[in-house]
């Protein structure tokens, strides 16, 4: 079914990719991080794209794909993720993302293990459970520190999460750029016009590139198609999830923590399977591998 909103929902795949990817919105992204990382960064003058995919050092090595990699000119290193759906091991994931630009910086013969710093930032459409009470904090910055004087050991590692489900500031309540970027990506495709309090120049170019309208019918077709995957996730995870986690509290409250923990997994597995999802996604989504989750769907084929 065509979308009848006015703007792309930067929720999507395609719809992050079409604002902070293409090479003509380079801008875009360069001012959100730049209101982003103002206080630690200065100010960044350029962004270069840097390819996506990263390989390891042998075949066996497992590759990683970034939503959006690229560097400024001074060669720090920043890598940004969207994140659509509940991760279990999501923080594993971002810290794993982050050792390819630390790798990838080494040099041969007499090299002195200087690093550029690299920045993982992660836009994220979930919760952390840990997160939940407090309701009012939605940024994170997160680099190694000191655990008795709260100092940083290491500056150049820096991951930042941004929990988009919390941010509840409307347009009188915008104070900075920041919170109008934030407000963007948080509503774009809920809005009919740009508000007069985004009259900004970089503003009004993110929502004639965001205007549907706008679009090549190829565009479209491939706008619905991300948008139709967006949906599909979201309402697949949210009814396997709370079936799991009804499931496991019931299995937990008779057999003890472990075991309903175990089935809850397990009622997860079963029910994304049953909603079409990929079996990589569930693993990544339970923690669990790919083999266990391989012979969770072979016990649902015996059962019938």
């Amino acid at each position: 079914m065509p979308t009848k909103e006015r703007y792309i929902n930067l929720s999507t795949d395609y719809g992050f990719k079409k604002i902070f990817s293409e090479e003509s919105n380079k801008n875009l992204l360069l001012d959100f991080l730049n209101e982003l990382l103002r206080e630690e960064q200065g100010e960044i003058r350029d962004l270069t794209y840097l390819k996506t995919e990263q390989l390891g050092d042998t075949d066996i090595d497992r590759k990683a794909i970034f939503d959006l990699y690229c560097e400024n000119e001074r060669g720090e290193k920043f890598i940004v993720e969207l994140q659509k759906s509940k991760q279990n091991l999501f923080k594993d994931r971002a810290l794993y993302y982050s050792t390819f630009p630390i790798c990838e910086q080494a040099e041969r013969d007499d090299w002195n293990f200087q690093l550029k710093a690299v920045y993982t930032v992660a836009i994220l459409d979930f919760v952390f459970d840990e997160d939940k009470d407090q309701p009012e904090k939605y940024r994170y910055d997160v680099k190694l520190k000191d655990i008795d004087t709260n100092r940083v050991f290491y500056n150049k590692l820096t991951f930042i999460y941004l929990e988009m489900p919390k941010f509840s500031k409307n347009l009188d309540e915008l104070k900075t750029r920041f919170d109008k970027w934030l407000y963007v990506i948080r509503n774009l495709n809920q809005l009919e016009r740009i508000p007069d309090t985004l009259r900004e120049q970089v503003f009004e170019q993110l929502f004639d590139t965001a205007e549907i309208a706008r679009f090549t019918p190829d565009q479209v077709r491939s706008y619905e198609k991300s948008l139709k995957y967006y949906r599909d996730l979201k309402s697949s995870l949210d009814t396997a999830f709370d079936e799991g986690k009804e499931e496991g509290i019931e299995i937990g409250m008779e057999s003890g923590k472990e075991i309903g923990k175990a089935e809850g997994q397990r009622k997860i597995v079963i029910n994304g399977l049953k909603q079409g999802l990929n079996k990589v996604v569930i693993a990544s989504l339970t923690g669990l591998s790919l083999e266990a989750i391989e012979k969770i769907a072979q016990s649902i084929h015996k059962d019938r």
